[in-house]
């Protein structure tokens, strides 16, 4: 799968652009989530940038052992393999949803 297609490029926010106080971002706005489909893990992005490598660096909140607000990378989630074999997805289904219904 495809985590990060040309029109989901577009729709991200710019990393810093909707973040006014790190990490309370309540105010904001998710625009996709990446999940393990073998594990507990969602990574829900709030912004993100392409760098210079062409790599993306988002920020947004982990669900994992705990939640917490963060930084990940595109090249780390797509370089995941669960036991299984499956790597992390994007939920196809998900609409933007506001950030203080999951913080």
């Amino acid at each position: 799968m495809k985590l990060l297609t040309e029109a989901l490029k577009k729709k991200i926010p710019a990393l810093y652009s909707t973040t006014t106080e790190l990490p309370s971002n309540e105010h904001g706005v998710f625009v996709c989530k990446f999940f393990d489909p073998c594990g507990s893990w969602t990574w829900y992005v709030l912004e993100g940038s392409e760098e210079e490598n062409g790599d993306w660096r988002f920020y947004g909140l982990v669900d994992g052992h705990e939640k917490e607000w963060g930084y990940f990378m595109l090249s780390e989630l797509e370089s995941v393999r669960g036991p299984l074999g499956l790597g992390i997805e994007r939920d196809i289904f998900f609409e933007d949803e506001k950030a203080a219904k999951y913080a």
